[in-house]
């Protein structure tokens, strides 16, 4: 990824360009553009496996009330988005999470199957989203069986014996919700107090306990979190587990074996 490829797909000129940390997955550069006419702008720029479908998500998080980036251009290389304020830290802004979380959850969504109409990826790990009628039978299967096959063979015997449990301990039909997927702190933008935008989505229709997972599994979201997002269904903290096991899998396949341990403390709690 260029300027010049920002610039072309903008039909503008690009006057600064810098590249940003926290693309794991992804080439991220912030740019300053100008069209005549026009006083400058600032965008974000970023390249990815599926960018017009990244772009439809931010569109859907915007239409149900969440804040997240407007997209400026898309292509199926390049996604260009406004640059929000980032200049704030989530442990100043727990609250506006929970807030902004339950207002996500709680939109309206007019499809009655869950999962998603497109299929996704994180980096080179696909995601499926193809729709099922059983939320239970689409966890277990597009979220936790489908990585047995690339697991070590006591990994997947494991995984095997767990699935098998699922149907009876997740919801079949649970209200359904517009989920972001992806939501640990780092998809999290704050400024000063306040949420000023969820990105990099990997959304799907589903239940919203779902996407308390990565968010818990790699922080511990204060009291004000939760009284902020409001009452929880009874049970929520053993489904929590079962939900915490994807993005576990997931980071062992695409990160590596040292994220192992991470997945035998979910098993070992599971099984």
């Amino acid at each position: 990824m260029t300027p010049r490829d920002a610039a072309a797909l903008l039909r503008a000129t690009i006057t600064a360009a810098t590249p940003l940390g926290g693309g794991d997955l992804s080439e991220v550069m912030a740019i300053t553009f100008e069209r005549s006419g026009e006083p400058p702008r600032e965008a974000v720029v970023k390249t990815g496996p599926f960018p017009p479908r990244e772009a439809r998500m931010l569109d859907r998080l915007r239409a149900a009330g969440a804040p997240a980036p407007a997209v400026l251009a898309v292509n199926d290389a390049l996604l260009v988005m406004e640059r929000l304020p980032a200049n704030g830290s989530l442990s100043r802004a727990w609250a506006s999470l929970g807030h902004i979380l339950r207002t996500l959850h709680a939109a309206p969504v007019p499809e009655r199957l869950y999962g998603w109409d497109e299929e996704y990826a994180f980096g080179t790990l696909a995601i499926a989203n193809a729709r099922g009628a059983d939320w239970a039978e689409f966890w277990r299967d597009r979220r936790i069986l489908c990585h047995a096959p690339f697991l070590p063979t006591d990994l997947a015997r494991r995984l095997d014996r767990l699935a098998a449990t699922l149907p009876a301990r997740l919801p079949a039909a649970p209200r359904p919700s517009l989920l972001h997927g992806d939501l640990w702190s780092g998809n999290v933008l704050v400024a000063q107090e306040r949420i000023s935008g969820l990105i990099d989505p990997a959304c799907c229709i589903g239940h919203h306990e779902a996407d308390f997972a990565i968010l818990t599994l790699f922080s511990r979201p204060p009291p004000a979190f939760w009284t902020a997002y409001g009452p929880l269904e009874p049970g929520w903290q053993e489904r929590l587990a079962l939900y915490r096991l994807w993005p576990a899998l997931v980071h062992l396949r695409l990160f590596g074996a040292s994220y192992r341990p991470l997945v035998e403390d979910c098993l070992e709690n599971l099984i």
